[in-house]
C-alpha cells in the first residue's frame, strides 16, 4: 500500500489535532451550560413549587376544602402540572388526571417523610423535573415541570457544538495543507531546478535570498551543480581532445590499410585475412572518434528550422542501399518539420545503422505527427529487444546482456545514446517495442515547439 504523502500526512494531523481540541471543548461547553441550565430550571422549578405549595395549604386550611377548586386556582401555565397526595388519594386537575405514574416512589416516600424532594423524570410529553412538598395532615403536594423546551436548546446546542468542530476540524486540515505548501514551497523550487538540470540545462541555480532559512540548502546545491558542470565540461573537454589527437593518426592509419587493402590479392591467406580484420577495425576506429566528437558537441543549443524530413529520410536510406519506399508519411502529417537539421540527421542516420547492424535492416520509416509532436518510427525485422534492456539500450557503450540482445556487435556503443541525446535537446524522447510481426521499433517523439 502507498504511503500518503507529507502534505497529506500534515493535513491529518492538523485536522485530528483541530478535532480533538474542538471535541474537548465542545463537549466541555457542552456540560458546563448544561449543568448551568438544569441548575436553574430546578431551582425555578423549587421557587415555583413552594409558592404553590403556600396557596394549596391556604386553601385547604378551610373546613370542607375542595381540593379540585383550590388546585384549579394555580397559575400552572403549560409547562407545569399540580398534583395533591392527601388521605390516600390523588387529586389533580380533570385535565391533569393520569400524571401519578410520573412520580417515583422513592420521591413521594421522601414527601411523606416531611422532606423536600425533587428528581429528573421522563414522561410521555419529554424530560421533566418533580418537585415533592410535604404539607400538614400527611398530605404532599407535588409539581411536574417540564423541560421540553430546555431539552430543545441543549440539542441545538449539541447540534451547533457539532458543526463548529466539524468546521474547525475541516478548518485545521486546510491550514495543515495550505502551511504544509508554503513550507514546501523552496522544495519544490529545488524539485524544479533539479529537473531542469537532469534534462541538460546545467545553467540552473537558486536564488539564496528567496529563503534566507534555507540558505545553507541552496548555497549546497548551486556549488554541487557548478562542480557537476565543471566535470562535464572535464569529460566534454577530454573527449574532444582525446577525439582530434586520435584523428590524424587515425587517418594515416587509414590511408596505409587503404594500400594494404588495394594489394589484399597479392598477399598470403593468413595476411589477407589479417588486412581484412584491419580495415574493419580502423573503419569501427573512425566511427567511434566521430560519435565522441559528436557528444562533444552535444550541449550546443538546438537550431530549429523547417526541414523536409521526408525527403532527408529518402536521401538516408538510398545511401544505405535501401529503397526509397521505406519511407512513409502518414496521411494528413506534413513532410516538413521544424527540427534541428544536423541532430535530425543523426537520428535517423543511427537509427538506420542500428537496423542494419542488429536487426536486418530497416524495413520500415514512418513519418507521423501529432498535436503537440512529431513521430518517427524506424522498424526492423531483427530479434527484438527485450524488456529489461529496453533503457540501458540508450546509454554509451552499452554492452552485454543489452547488446547480445539485438545480435553480434560491431558498431561504437555510442549510436543510440547520441539518439537519446538528441531527442532530449529538443525536448523529446525515444523508446523501443515490439513492432507487429515481430522485430523492434523504435519511436522517436519530438515536441513540435522549443519546450
Amino acid at each position: 500500500m502507498r504511503r500518503p504523502g507529507l502534505r497529506t500526512r500534515v493535513a491529518a494531523a492538523f485536522a485530528a489535532g483541530a478535532f480533538a481540541l474542538s471535541a474537548s471543548m465542545a463537549a466541555l461547553s457542552y456540560e458546563l451550560t448544561e449543568r448551568a441550565l438544569m441548575a436553574g430550571r430546578e431551582r425555578s422549578a423549587l421557587r415555583s413549587a413552594y409558592l404553590d405549595a403556600g396557596v394549596v395549604h391556604a386553601g385547604l386550611a378551610t373546613e370542607r376544602p375542595d381540593v379540585s377548586a383550590v388546585l384549579s386556582t394555580l397559575n400552572t401555565g403549560n409547562t407545569r402540572r399540580a398534583l395533591l397526595h392527601r388521605d390516600g388519594r390523588w387529586y389533580a386537575r380533570a385535565a391533569d388526571a393520569g400524571l401519578t405514574d410520573a412520580i417515583p416512589p422513592a420521591l413521594q416516600g421522601m414527601v411523606e417523610q416531611g422532606k423536600l424532594s425533587k428528581q429528573r423524570v421522563h414522561t410521555d410529553s419529554g424530560p421533566a423535573v418533580v418537585v415533592g412538598v410535604p404539607l400538614p395532615s400527611n398530605s404532599g403536594f407535588y409539581v411536574i415541570d417540564s423541560m421540553r423546551e430546555l431539552d430543545q436548546t441543549l440539542r441545538t446546542l449539541a447540534l451547533v457544538l457539532t458543526l463548529v468542530a466539524a468546521g474547525t476540524t475541516a478548518a485545521g486540515a486546510g491550514f495543515g495543507w495550505y502551511l504544509t505548501r508554503r513550507v514546501l514551497r523552496p522544495l519544490d523550487t529545488v524539485t524544479a531546478a533539479a529537473r531542469e538540470i537532469t534534462a541538460g540545462d546545467l545553467n540552473a541555480r537558486l536564488d539564496p535570498a528567496t529563503e534566507p532559512d534555507l540558505e545553507r540548502l541552496t548555497t549546497s546545491f548551486n556549488e554541487m551543480v557548478d562542480q557537476l558542470s565543471a566535470r562535464l565540461e572535464r569529460d566534454r573537454r577530454f573527449a574532444a581532445d582525446v577525439s582530434h589527437e586520435l584523428r590524424s593518426p587515425l587517418q594515416t592509419l587509414s590511408a596505409a590499410t587503404s594500400v594494404l587493402d588495394r594489394h589484399r590479392p597479392q598477399l598470403g591467406g593468413r595476411a589477407a585475412t589479417a588486412v581484412t580484420l584491419l580495415s574493419e577495425e580502423v573503419d569501427r576506429f573512425q566511427r567511434l572518434v566521430a560519435d565522441l566528437l559528436e557528444l562533444a558537441r552535444d550541449d550546443q543549443p538546438i537550431q530549429r528550422t523547417p526541414v523536409d524530413v521526408a525527403a532527408m529520410a529518402r536521401e538516408e536510406c538510398r545511401a544505405r542501399g535501401l529503397p526509397e519506399q521505406v519511407v512513409r508519411v502518414a496521411e494528413g502529417s506534413t513532410a516538413r518539420w521544424s527540427v534541428d537539421r544536423r541532430r535530425f540527421i543523426q537520428i535517423l542516420g543511427n537509427l538506420l545503422d542500428n537496423a542494419d547492424r542488429h536487426g536486418g535492416g530497416a524495413t520500415a520509416v514512418s513519418l507521423s505527427q501529432m498535436p503537440d509532436a512529431f513521430v518517427l518510427e524506424v522498424d526492423d525485422e531483427g530479434p527484438g529487444v527485450r524488456p529489461e534492456d529496453r533503457e540501458a539500450i540508450f546509454d554509451r557503450f552499452v554492452r552485454g546482456r543489452a547488446a547480445s540482445a539485438r545480435g553480434d556487435s560491431d558498431g561504437t556503443g555510442l549510436g543510440l545514446a547520441l539518439v537519446a541525446r538528441h531527442a532530449s535537446a529538443h525536448g523529446g524522447r525515444v523508446s523501443v517495442t515490439d513492432r507487429p510481426g515481430g522485430g523492434a521499433r523504435f519511436r522517436v517523439e519530438l515536441p513540435r515547439a522549443n519546450p
